[in-house]
């Protein structure tokens, strides 16, 4: 924990927070603070800044908070994303938090399984608590959106043509396309798909919607590392 996030429940002044969750469990097991002690915190949505540790009890901790520096900026994009593997859908919400990825939009595909709709990682609540993680690590305090569209096809024809307007617009997809630009500097709309890529209808659909398909090589990667790959190329 890189950074400690403070909800709006943890005040109890404007100066003042009380700790009584994993936050303080990692304070005693792993940070090992003591009465005195400083450390990095910042209020989800706002502010980022430093806290001193005032009382420290075996259930509960004080805080003296300030704050006054702003987050660092995110990525200018909007990622497109099919819905992964389960097991893989926590560290994606991970990822993208720690990237700076302000938008997440969440859509189906014909090589997403339906299963893969009914996990619990897909709940308000556990998309939140994997989001936090991931900006934690990063040293950020806000969150970013996650939209979940479940109808490809709607989607891309009604909503996508607005979203990417006035954005370099890709679909990242194997074969026979242009490599994936590098250092971009204006805002980019990105479509990563499955592991087994879109299906041909798919990048159509996408194209028509104003994203070029680009290609990173012959590999297959996974999508928490193609994610990761993509974005440290564009940006």
């Amino acid at each position: 924990m890189n950074l400690l996030l403070l909800e709006e429940a943890d005040f109890i002044a404007a100066d003042r927070v009380i700790l009584r969750d994993r936050r303080l469990t990692h304070m005693q097991d792993v940070q090992r603070v003591e009465v005195g002690d400083s450390l990095r915190v910042g209020r989800i949505g706002g502010l980022l800044g430093q806290a001193e540790v005032l009382r420290l009890e075996p259930r509960e901790a004080e805080l003296r908070v300030t704050l006054g520096n702003p987050p660092p900026a995110k990525l200018p994009l909007t990622l497109v994303l099919a819905v992964p593997r389960p097991k893989m859908l926590r560290r994606v919400f991970q990822t993208v938090a720690t990237m700076g990825v302000p938008r997440l939009i969440l859509v189906n595909s014909y090589r997403v399984e339906k299963s893969f709709w009914q996990t619990p990682f897909l709940q308000p609540e556990s998309i939140r608590e994997n989001l936090i993680l991931g900006l934690e690590q990063a040293r950020d305090s806000v969150l970013p959106e996650v939209l979940i569209e479940k109808r490809f096809k709607p989607f891309v024809e009604d909503r996508l043509p607005d979203l990417a307007r006035d954005t370099l617009g890709l679909v990242a997809h194997p074969g026979d396309f242009p490599v994936c630009p590098r250092a971009v500097e204006h805002p980019v709309t990105l479509a990563i798909g499955p592991e087994g890529g879109w299906i041909p209808y798919e990048v159509e659909l996408l194209g028509k919607a104003g994203l070029a398909p680009v290609q990173m090589g012959e590999r297959i990667l996974r999508v928490e590392t193609a994610v990761t790959a993509l974005l440290s190329r564009l940006f």
